[in-house]
Parts: structure tokens; C-alpha cells; sequence
């Protein structure tokens, strides 16, 4: 198979960066589209309450997806350091290493959401006339707990030597497989909610074995050796230091979400179809945020473990003015047209109602998600996961919540929880953005932050 990774140490850094961060907008673009089409068939086709059902399992199970993102993330700064640095041996390792690691740590992660599904379910408030399909729907989710933890971290070592088109092609055919069997399980079949789950994992089963191929038969320096998967400690604490705090961040940043879904289920059915529905849709211009923060974090990386600092800041000012334009020509056609938006999701109009208001509400500041992620994954490509960690949780989950607690307390309304978004973007971006400029690049510049060559 022809060599696709892509050396980001050298040539024009605007180009470098754009052509690896589309594949990735548009792979998330159509992660993000046979997501969405879930809802779309069981909105219209079974029902509000079914639309509620996979709605209120939808941070449940981005919790997981969440966690072996994160993973991915740091993991593939120690790859792309490797890369950049031209240490192929070491590369080679940790790569098994990590698959070896993400394979037994996504059985016993699967094995447990099945027990613990109800549990789950109970601490987002559940509703009991959407907790049974919720139920079903999240447990058959879970077995595919897998197959997501293995993708993640492959995609991540293809991210992390520069190729963001090969996972872009594989997510466009499991999307493409995920709505053809979301049609033919439920708007034909009949299968209801368990319908869409199966379609999921099915899909999602089909991306390992397309990732695994590519790296099997290619002659790059990620090639998969079978023999070689196996944990080596040196690796593995490698791996832990820089993909662990990115996963937990992910994690916590999700339970968080779990909580304040607790304040949307309050508010009864039609809210929780209504705010399904919005994220839904402003997980879209959401995406740019994610995209052009894992370009940072990959180009970062490369340069950094290069010794080519000055390359690595330059990144972080070309992906502001990116996302900030993109956001911009994006979200200013979804903020005009959220109605109609909305009604692709759902007929009914109090939840078109709830819909509307949320992305009235959030998508005019979505500038602030922008910033946090691409500072945040800077600061992460530097090698600094478990700051970017720890201030991202103070942000996203700490002030988040206070404000919460605060707001709902003096006011019991339904926008105090739409604000919510905007206010931990806020404060996350604020905080890391601070510890940047007094720790991070002042570290870089005088010789105390470096790459190492195995701990990083």
C-alpha cells in the first residue's frame, strides 16, 4: 500500500495545516451524519418518545466514544514526537503497544456498560416512560465499546504521521453503511431504537477491520506486525502519562454533561427531544473546534519532537484565524435557519421550539470553544496532558456547574442550562490560555519543557 504519512516539520505551515485538518472536519462531518440520521429515523419513524430515549443515552454513550478520543489524542503526541524526531523503533512500539492496551481496556469497559446501564441511566434522571428502549438501545450501544476503542487509537496513529484521508475514507463508507441499515432495521423492518443500535455497532466493526487492513498491508512506518502486540511498561507509561489525562478530561467533561442533562430531563419529554436535537446540529460547527485542535495538536507535536519550536507556536495562530473563520461561515446559516434545521430531526413543535432556543443561545459564542481547543491541544502537544486536564475540568465541569447550581437556584429555566455550554468554554479557554503564556512557552523558549526520547 502506497506510504500516506506526512512529514509536518518542513514546507508552507498554512497549506500543511489545512490539508491535514479537512479530512478530519469532513471524516467528523460524517461521523457526526450517521449519528444524526439515528435520530432522524427514530424521530420520524417510531417516535418522541424513542427520540427522547436515544437523546438521553446520547452523553452516556459519547462518554465512552469520548474516553478512547482522548486516549487517541495524547497517545498520538508521543507518536508524532516519535515521527518527527525520526525514532521509527520507538514508534513502531508504542503503536502496539497502545493497541494492545485500547483492545483489553475497551472489553472490560464494554463488559461493565452492560451491567452498569441502568445505573447509567438513573443518574441522568431518566424519565420511566423513555427508560425502557433507553435501556436497550444504551446496552446494545455498549457492546461496540470495542470496536470504538480500537478505531480510536488506530485513527490516532494515522493522525499522528499526518494521514487524516485515510480515516476520512473509511468514515464515509461505515456512514454510508450506518443509514443504509438505519433504513432497512427500522424504517422498513420495524426494529425501533435496537434498530439503530445494531446499525451502529455493525458500523462501527466494519471501521476497525478497514483501519486494521490499511495497516497490515501498507509499507509506512505504522505498519501492524501481529507479533509485536504487546505491552511494554516503558511505552505504557508513556502512553498513560499523555493519553490517560486526555481521556479522563473527556470522561469527566462527559459526566459533567450527564448532570445537566439531569436539569434538561426536568423539563419533560418534548425538552429532551428539543435539546437532542440542537446538539445534534450544533455538533457540526462544534466539529471545526475539534478538527483544527487536532491538526494543532499533530503539527505541535511533529515539530516539537523535531526541535522545531518556532514552527509549533506559528501553528496555533494559523488555527485561530482558521476556526475563527470557519465558525464564522458555518454557524451563521445554522443560527438563521435553526427552525428548519430542527424540524429535520423532529415534527413536533414544542421540541422545535426547545431546539431553536438552544442554538440561538450558544452558537453566537462558539468562537469560545474554538480558542479553548486549539490552545488547549497546543499546550497538549508540548507534552503538558495533564495540565491541559486539570484546568479543562476546573472550566468545563467546576465553574460549569457552580454557574448551574447558581443560576437554576435563583432562576428555574430552561436557557440558564443552554448558557451553561458557553460559560465552561469560557472559563477552559481562559485558563489554559494563561497557563500558556506564563508556563508553556516561556518553558519551550528557555530549555526547561523538552521532548524527550521515551517518557515524554
Amino acid at each position: 500500500m502506497k506510504k500516506r504519512s506526512v512529514d509536518m516539520t518542513t514546507g508552507n505551515p498554512l497549506r500543511i495545516i489545512v490539508m491535514f485538518a479537512l479530512p478530519i472536519l469532513l471524516g467528523q462531518i460524517f461521523q457526526n451524519l450517521y449519528n444524526s440520521v439515528d435520530s432522524i429515523v427514530v424521530g420520524n419513524f417510531v417516535g418522541t418518545t424513542a427520540l427522547a430515549a436515544v437523546s438521553s443515552s446520547a452523553d452516556i454513550s459519547r462518554l465512552l466514544v469520548g474516553f478512547f478520543t482522548g486516549l487517541s489524542t495524547g497517545a498520538g503526541v508521543l507518536f508524532a514526537k516519535y515521527f518527527g524526531a525520526g525514532d521509527y523503533d520507538d514508534l513502531h512500539r508504542s503503536i502496539h503497544t497502545a493497541l494492545t492496551f485500547s483492545l483489553t481496556l475497551g472489553l472490560v469497559m464494554a463488559l461493565t456498560g452492560v451491567i452498569l446501564t441502568p445505573f447509567l441511566l438513573r443518574i441522568v434522571d431518566c424519565p420511566a416512560d423513555v427508560f425502557p428502549e433507553a435501556q436497550m438501545y444504551l446496552r446494545i450501544y455498549f457492546i461496540g465499546t470495542l470496536f470504538t476503542a480500537i478505531y480510536n487509537v488506530a485513527s490516532g496513529v494515522l493522525r499522528a504521521v499526518g494521514d487524516s484521508r485515510s480515516p476520512l475514507y473509511y468514515l464515509i463508507i461505515t456512514s454510508l453503511t450506518n443509514i443504509v441499515m438505519d433504513v432497512l432495521f427500522v424504517a422498513i423492518g420495524g426494529m425501533g431504537v435496537e434498530g439503530v443500535a445494531f446499525a451502529t455497532i455493525i458500523s462501527q466493526l466494519l471501521s476497525c477491520v478497514l483501519i486494521f487492513r490499511n495497516m497490515l498491508t501498507t509499507t509506512d512506518v505504522y505498519k501492524l506486525v501481529p507479533k509485536d502486540l504487546k505491552m511494554e511498561k516503558e511505552y505504557l507509561s508513556a502512553i498513560v502519562e499523555l493519553g490517560i489525562p486526555s481521556a479522563i478530561q473527556s470522561s469527566l467533561t462527559s459526566i459533567s454533561n450527564l448532570f445537566v442533562q439531569r436539569y434538561i430531563n426536568g423539563f419533560g419529554s418534548a425538552a429532551m427531544a428539543g435539546t437532542g436535537a440542537a446538539k445534534r446540529i450544533d455538533r457540526f460547527i462544534g466539529l471545526i473546534a475539534l478538527s483544527f485542535g487536532q491538526a494543532t495538536t499533530t503539527y505541535v507535536s511533529q515539530n516539537f519532537g523535531a526541535g522545531k519550536t518556532d514552527r509549533a507556536f506559528e501553528a496555533i495562530r494559523i488555527c485561530l484565524m482558521l476556526g475563527y473563520g470557519s465558525v464564522l461561515l458555518l454557524g451563521t446559516p445554522v443560527y438563521l435557519f435553526a427552525e428548519q434545521a430542527s424540524r429535520i430531526f423532529t415534527n413536533r413543535p414544542e421540541a422545535i421550539v426547545y431546539s431553536v432556543a438552544m442554538i440561538h443561545t450558544i452558537m453566537p459564542l462558539y468562537f469560545l470553544q474554538t480558542t479553548n481547543q486549539i490552545f488547549s491541544n497546543a499546550v497538549r502537544g508540548f507534552g503538558r496532558s495533564r495540565a491541559v486536564m486539570f484546568l479543562s475540568l476546573i472550566g468545563m465541569i467546576g465553574c460549569r456547574q457552580i454557574y448551574l447550581a447558581v443560576s437554576m437556584a435563583q432562576n428555574h429555566v430552561i436557557e440558564n442550562v443552554y448558557r451553561g455550554y458557553p460559560v465552561g468554554w469560557g472559563f477552559s479557554a481562559l485558563f489554559v490560555i494563561i497557563y500558556y503564556f506564563l508556563v508553556v512557552k516561556p518553558g519551550v523558549l528557555n530549555g526547561t519543557i523538552v521532548a524527550k526520547k521515551k517518557r515524554v
